[in-house]
């Protein structure tokens, strides 16, 4: 859904960056004309008032296609779950993700899914920068005078700004894509019960 702005100007991108968290998701919206990136919006769900698991996922779900109804992104990109010491909490993680996902694919965006590690590696050069660092090249590639103290906003704003330097559309790309539900689902057999 490229929007050309004006005969020899490059077209315009939306891209949608998710760092999903099951009790603090965030989530950051920039644009791409060429190489210019600017910053739409970018904020937290705060799912720590949710009683239980099934209505934080609920609550995702409904926060991230409200987002997607109001900046109708191009594209999705989401930090893929990494692998931690307790299944229990990698699996939370996992619904948070799969939760997005499906807001997503169910508006008919585009999904890229990137590890941690490459994400800060493409924002930084660096794959394990702080986030303090992250939020540093943030501030500075979208030229902002202020930044939320909140880590997972600028999290997510660093996500969508690593789907843009790694996704060249007809190149291979280092993270994984899906693009609609069947991809999902043959790209990921162990999720599907």
């Amino acid at each position: 859904m490229d929007l050309i702005v004006a005969k020899g100007k490059q077209s315009e991108k939306i891209i949608l960056g998710i760092d999903p968290g099951t009790n603090i998701s965030g989530y950051g919206v920039i644009s791409v004309s060429g190489n210019e990136l600017k910053l739409l919006s970018m904020g937290i769900f705060d799912l720590r008032k949710d009683a239980n698991q099934a209505l934080k996922l609920k609550s995702i779900f409904k926060q991230c296609t409200a987002v997607i109804e109001q900046y109708l992104p191009d594209e999705l990109a989401i930090e893929a779950p990494f692998f931690g010491k307790n299944p229990q909490s990698m699996l939370k993680l996992g619904r948070a993700q799969g939760v997005a996902i499906a807001a997503a694919l169910n508006r008919g965006v585009p999904i890229f899914e990137y590890a941690p590690k490459r994400v800060k590696q493409s924002v930084t050069g660096n794959g394990n920068a702080s986030k303090e660092q992250v939020a540093g090249m943030i501030k500075s590639l979208l030229r902002l005078e202020i930044l939320p103290s909140n880590f997972d906003a600028t999290d997510a704003v660093a996500i969508a700004i690593c789907h843009h330097f790694m996704y060249k559309p007809g190149q291979e790309t280092t993270g994984k894509h899906y693009n609609s539900w069947n991809s999902f689902i043959s790209n990921n057999p162990d999720k599907i019960r």
